[in-house]
C-alpha cells in the first residue's frame, strides 16, 4: 500500500506542475514506490501467498511505469 501511496503522491506533484508536462520530482517519488513493493514481493514469496505477490508485482509495475512516464513527459517537454 505504501507503493501505491507514493505513486499517488508522484501524480499529485505532477498535477501541480501540469500533468501533461510531467515532473522529474513526481517521477522520482513514484519510482521510489518500487522499494516497498519489492519488499512486498519478497514477503509474498516467503509466505507462498499468490495474492500478496500479485499485488506487489502490480505495485512495482505501477510505480516504475508512472515514474518513467512522468520523467519522459518532462524531458520531452524540455526538448520540444
Amino acid at each position: 500500500m505504501i507503493a501505491f501511496a507514493l505513486v499517488a503522491v508522484g501524480i499529485v506533484i505532477a498535477a501541480i506542475q501540469g500533468l501533461t508536462h510531467g515532473s522529474i520530482a513526481g517521477g522520482i517519488v513514484a519510482g521510489l514506490g518500487a522499494g516497498p513493493a519489492c519488499f512486498g514481493m519478497w514477503k509474498g514469496i516467503q509466505q507462498e501467498t499468490q495474492g500478496t505477490l500479485a499485488i506487489s508485482v502490480l505495485a512495482v509495475l505501477a510505480s516504475l511505469g508512472v515514474g518513467a512516464i512522468l520523467i519522459i513527459l518532462r524531458v520531452v517537454g524540455w526538448v520540444l
